[in-house]
């Protein structure tokens, strides 16, 4: 296969996802489960409410013995915890507390509020219907009912939900460790002295700052420069992880030496160029276990690649169903037209339901990217117009 045809987005992303896969399922504590991926699906063994129970603080009561200045005689009382096999009778009242089982006999709950205490009784100030504050069993979750669905993403929430449910471990997919080698003479690291025609290094910062986001687990970070010796060294020591991120070195310069490299360590390239803007010079291949990604050194072509090829692929590897970023739509600012020869990602704020692009759209322009939120796929060719409504993919918040 040739490797030096630009493809499109699409097949790039379908060929990146058909050669990845889940990576093995473990199973941790449900305390660690936050933001994984359940290799299982979950169901309710319990419903929730378990049992019928009071919304208020207040006396339960049969209804049909209740009205707008009835006595009802105070008979026990029925504190939130075990059940104290209580019955309720017309014309009796039983003083209960919010979450406390309903006695047996009662089929409403009236407020504290409602009435006035007189001695062993009450006297009701307000009518009282079936069914008035008392949570049912089941109301909320019925036994059986689907709680997890396998691949979803477990928040904060799920795990209150499976702890409803006395779970104390889960399946969850795989953790997936990256590496990742950024490459270039010009490149110091962050506190060292800078010399003229040098820069600072910091898309690994971004890099990794991305990957954790998804989740994986960034075991590697070096710098290397264009030196084949070196670079073969680190790019070693990279394919020991699930994922190598590489980036800088892919394009097609005498200096530019990740590919070349890649097929001296048995890689398989798959992929190499691919029409998107910005990001084309973006290469995708396999050594052994090891998914490898060549990314543009531009910051934003970096950045953009990142979120649409590689942020899918690791999800996939840690077991995820939906590989998409969120999505939102939002009424265009300004006026927007694509001439160019490949979709252009747009960086932008979306805010207050509006998205404005954020300063310069060049590849370099890191300031622009730091005060976005949100990115607009503009088409080959398509214009829009302000005011229009667009759809977005949201890549914070």
């Amino acid at each position: 296969m040739k490797t030096d045809a630009m493809i499109s987005e699409t097949d790039a992303r379908r060929k990146i996802l058909d050669a990845v896969h889940p990576l093995t399922e473990r199973r941790i504590s449900l305390l660690s489960g936050l933001d994984c991926f359940s290799a299982e699906e979950y169901f309710a063994g319990l419903p929730l409410p378990n049992f019928d129970n009071s919304a208020m603080d207040g006396y339960a009561v049969v209804a049909t013995s209740c009205g707008t200045g009835a006595r009802l005689r105070v008979i026990g009382e029925q504190p939130a915890g075990l059940d104290r096999q209580l019955r309720v009778s017309p014309g009796e009242a039983i003083r209960i507390f919010t979450g406390a089982p309903v006695p047996a006999g009662a089929d409403a709950i009236v407020m504290q509020e409602d009435v006035t205490r007189d001695g062993a009784e009450i006297v009701l100030n307000a009518d009282v219907g079936p069914g008035e504050f008392v949570r049912k069993r089941g109301c909320d979750l019925s036994e059986g009912q689907k709680i997890l669905h396998k691949g979803e993403r477990i928040r904060a929430a799920t795990l209150a939900l499976l702890a409803s449910q006395g779970i104390v471990d889960l399946a969850v997919g795989s953790e997936v460790s990256v590496a990742i080698v950024s490459t270039g003479d010009e490149l110091v690291k962050p506190g060292e002295k800078i010399k003229q025609g040098q820069i600072y290094e910091s898309n690994s910062v971004l890099l990794q700052g991305l990957a954790e986001r998804c989740g994986a687990s960034v075991r590697s970070v070096e710098y290397c420069p264009d030196d084949r010796d070196s670079l073969t060294e680190a790019l070693k020591r990279g394919i020991q992880h699930d994922v190598l991120i590489i980036n800088g070195g892919v394009s097609v310069g005498e200096h530019d030496l990740v590919q070349s490299t890649l097929r001296s360590l048995g890689a398989k390239i798959d992929i190499w160029r691919v029409a998107i803007k910005p990001g084309k010079p973006f290469l995708f291949g396999r050594v052994d276990n090891c998914a490898v990604f060549g990314l543009p050194g531009n910051p934003v072509s970096a950045f953009i690649t990142f979120l649409q090829f590689v942020r899918p692929a690791i999800l996939k590897m840690m077991s995820a169903i939906n590989l998409d970023l969120p999505a939102a739509p939002a009424r265009l600012v300004v006026d927007l037209t694509n001439n160019g020869d490949r979709p252009h990602y747009v960086r932008g704020k979306l805010e207050d339901g509006k998205f404005t692009p954020v300063g310069r759209q060049e590849s370099h322009a890191l300031f622009g990217l730091s005060q976005s939120n949100a990115l607009l796929r503009v088409a080959v060719g398509e214009s829009l117009k302000a005011g229009e409504i667009v759809d977005l993919q949201i890549w914070d918040g």
